[in-house]
């Protein structure tokens, strides 16, 4: 009956002002058991796009959340809305992700689920990409959530549970021209993802890859870096993805309130998927794309198994 009320409490929408203080403090100060299982949330990126609606989807579900983002007021207004500790993060900084994670447990003594939200693309062909451009975006892109993880381990370890969230791209599914040095990333995110996840499934903790489609954020207009040159070589190429991308802005399919509701309800679920992909054209690109991969296997194989040594006579 507790739970039941204090959940329902939660859930209240109160205006800022005494009574959202009064809720907040209420949140901080109550313990865990009072509430239906709730979860103690680190979720990088959350000034924009989706890490801002998973933060606010976790809020609304009654659960605890450490919100980062590189400039700390740009999140400010979380801590309206329930249970909310901000941390100013730069991902790629490896001291200052081992200090913000160390303050983030003694909040509220545990971290059940870290969610590697913060990155941003690269657009244009590999050669037209600055040197600086690409080590930029993969230290971001692939580095940065490799510090979150590191981080967090020993943590997850001690409690014998947690839940880590790599949120990667459709380009890791199949890329593009245009996209060669972003998607390089999320690849390496999605492969580093399966190795960790054999090597913690015995440890009680547990990962999963996002894989979203086009979302209605600002990604397109704010998180989306041009190359530093242009190569008119490639204007039919990574050029037209270009103009393809930037047509596509504000006319998105996906709802990031909606994608955050299914991430949620993953991470909750008895048996959460290691891939959970989002929306109707990562699910379509994922079909077409495992097909073709089969489709080219077989169609080679005759070739592809003379490379073993003969069988012993």
């Amino acid at each position: 009956m507790r739970g039941g009320f204090f959940s329902a409490f939660l859930n209240i929408s109160l205006p800022p002002g005494p009574r959202g203080r009064i809720r907040n403090i209420l949140l901080y100060a109550l313990p865990p058991h009072l509430f239906v299982n709730p979860k103690t949330f680190l979720i990088t990126g959350c000034s924009s796009g989706l890490g801002l609606a998973l933060a606010q989807a976790a809020l609304a579900g009654g659960h605890r959340v450490i919100a980062t983002a590189r400039d700390r007021q740009s999140i400010a207004a979380l801590q309206e809305e329930g249970s909310c500790h901000l941390e100013a993060l730069d991902i790629t900084d490896a001291a200052q992700v081992g200090s913000v994670v160390e303050r983030a447990q003694a909040v509220w003594g545990s971290l059940d689920v870290l969610v590697n939200n913060a990155g941003y693309g690269l657009l244009g062909a590999i050669e037209e990409c600055g040197d600086e451009q690409i080590r930029r975006n993969v230290e971001t892109n692939f580095f940065g959530p490799l510090n979150m993880i590191r981080a967090v381990l020993p943590i997850m370890r001690g409690q014998g549970s947690g839940h880590i969230v790599n949120i990667s791209a459709a380009a890791a599914i199949s890329n593009y021209a245009g996209l060669g040095i972003y998607g390089a990333a999320k690849a390496a995110l999605e492969l580093m993802s399966e190795s960790l996840r054999a090597e913690l499934a015995p440890l009680g903790i547990r990962v999963m890859l996002v894989q979203p489609g086009p979302f209605r954020t600002d990604f397109i207009a704010r998180g989306m870096e041009k190359a530093a040159e242009h190569i008119a070589a490639y204007d039919a190429t990574a050029g037209r993805f270009k103009r393809t991308i930037e047509s596509l802005d504000g006319k998105q399919p996906g709802d990031p309130a909606r994608a955050a509701t299914a991430i949620l309800a993953a991470i909750e679920s008895d048996k959460p998927p290691f891939r959970l992909v989002l929306g109707k054209y990562a699910n379509e690109k994922v079909r077409r794309t495992a097909a073709g991969i089969e489709a080219e296997r077989a169609a080679w194989e005759h070739l592809g198994l003379t490379a073993d040594f003969p069988p012993a006579s």
